[in-house]
């Protein structure tokens, strides 16, 4: 039969189709999709009506429906229009499994709070607080005092010696302040150290990170000028000093964050930083990006400096996040001398960055957990923690808990591998924790079409493919959690 043809029968056909379908009104009138208008509100219920219609359009032009798949889409549709509704009136952002083994998993919210800084939320968002109100006197206080004095004990108990960290004639203890984000944290410090003045930097550490955040960038924003030195691959000490002049405001030092550079390369010292920057009377500022107040050490994380590594060795400030190795909620952190914390904290600016109540009230749980060494706590450093030995256990009870259903599982293989976790979130890009991985693959499904279904599941599953298997991490899955993602492999 000609083309010109069967394009006539397919468009009759989908015409005699298109005169089936009910119109809007008509189907508001029915019944059930009246009393789903008194319970829901008639504008959200029309929007339902009119989303499944457009779908039932859709398919009718695709030729994807004939008489008998119409009738039934038909006879079921209060039932697909109260689906369409409960869809649209839920929440879009949706806890979820994370069995990738990324413990700091930008996508996926990055760190997940303690139960603790939940709870300090609740009671803080749920009634009035003194965020700016000092019950001593009476009189308006400030909102970073409520996660300053802790970081205060933080850092006067781990400088250990009793002795500041900065150089006798400019001392003036250690201040913190809190921003909405570490990108907001160095524009700020930037801006109010550096504005119109210049900030030495290598060229190797002219990173740009998610979310093409870029360190020329975020100093052009803040009015400071940039004075690149040295090569992309070695920048000497004498290459800061040749550089610096009456119109340099600050020496910048930034973490590489998510890549390395081996090879033919050298970077100044941190000491030597410090011996310059004192002796030209310069400060000096670190942005070290994720910033962890835990020694990483102990989790067998070599190389990554920590907030108390650099001020233990005489930096003036220090820029971090609160939603990486802090494990804490987003934030940008700010730490080190009081009197250039103090300019930051006068800077217009600030009050732009600053952040709300909940954060303060998450970020002062969690701190109140490293204050009481109280580091399984905070999820995150739980989750470093972690033996390869404790994640085989569950493992393999999980394993042995979805294949329980024989009849499911027969063209599911299911089967136990060691394999290495990552740290994430642009933190200790080299650094690996041993762990025990469940590997799936499946007779009929490819590893992406099995990740499709795991998405789909409730709660959704977010795993990893590997050399076509998919391959389940559970050091970054909550215990209470290994029920829901025994019953979603089972479902595949």
């Amino acid at each position: 039969m000609p083309c010109g043809i069967i394009a006539s029968v397919s468009t009759t056909q989908n015409s005699a189709l298109f005169r089936k379908l009910p119109s809007i009104d008509e189907v508001l009138r029915q019944p059930e999709v009246q009393s789903l208008a008194d319970r829901e509100g008639h504008p959200a219920v029309a929007e339902s009506v009119r989303a499944v219609l457009t779908r039932l359009r859709q398919e009718i032009t695709a030729d994807r429906m004939n008489d008998e798949s119409l009738g039934l889409a038909l006879s079921g549709l209060s039932a697909a229009i109260e689906r369409e509704l409960r869809d649209s009136l839920s929440y879009s952002l949706r806890p979820l499994i994370n069995a990738t083994g990324v413990i700091l998993h930008t996508n996926l919210g990055r760190a997940p709070l303690a139960a603790a800084a939940l709870e300090h939320i609740q009671q803080t968002a749920l009634a009035y607080s003194n965020l700016e109100f000092d019950l001593a006197t009476g009189q308006r206080g400030k909102r970073d005092v409520h996660v300053d004095s802790l970081f205060q004990k933080l850092f006067q108990e781990n400088v250990g010696t009793g002795a500041s960290p900065f150089p006798a004639e400019r001392s003036s203890g250690i201040s913190t302040i809190v921003v909405n984000n570490n990108a907001a944290a160095v524009l700020l410090a930037l801006n109010s150290l550096a504005e119109g003045g210049e900030v030495i930097v290598s060229r190797g550490e002219l990173v740009e990170i998610g979310g093409s955040f870029r360190i020329p960038d975020v100093m052009s924003k803040s009015n400071a000028i940039l004075r690149e030195i040295g090569t992309t691959n070695r920048t000497r000490i004498a290459d800061y000093e040749g550089a610096i002049s009456d119109r340099t405001r600050l020496l910048l030092r930034v973490h590489r964050s998510n890549f390395e550079i081996s090879g033919f390369t050298e970077q100044a010292t941190l000491e030597e930083l410090v011996a310059l920057a004192r002796r030209r009377n310069v400060p000096l500022m670190e942005d070290l990006g994720s910033g962890a107040l835990f020694d990483l050490r102990s989790v067998g994380v070599q190389g990554e400096p920590g907030v108390l590594d650099s001020l233990h060795a005489g930096v003036d400030l220090v820029t971090y996040s609160g939603d990486k190795l802090l494990g804490g909620p987003q934030a940008g952190l700010i730490t080190g001398r009081a009197d250039l914390v103090a300019r930051m904290r006068s800077n217009s600016l600030f009050r732009a960055l600053r952040v709300d109540k909940l954060t303060y009230a998450a970020l002062e749980a969690t701190l109140l957990a490293y204050v009481k060494h109280d580091h399984n706590a905070v999820p995150v450093l739980r989750m470093m923690r972690l033996s390869k030995e404790e994640i085989a256990r569950r493992a393999e009870a999980l394993v042995a808990q979805a294949k329980s259903e024989p009849a499911k599982s027969a063209k599911l293989q299911m089967e136990l591998c060691d394999g290495e976790s990552v740290i994430g979130g642009g933190a200790a890009p080299s650094a690996v924790l041993p762990t025990q991985l469940i590997a799936l693959s499946h007779v009929e499904l490819t590893a992406d079409e099995l990740c499709t279904r795991l998405r789909a599941a409730d709660p959704p599953v977010i795993a990893r493919v590997e050399e076509g298997r998919v391959l389940l991490d559970l050091r970054t899955v909550f215990p209470e959690q290994d029920v829901a993602l025994a019953t979603a492999i089972s479902s595949l």
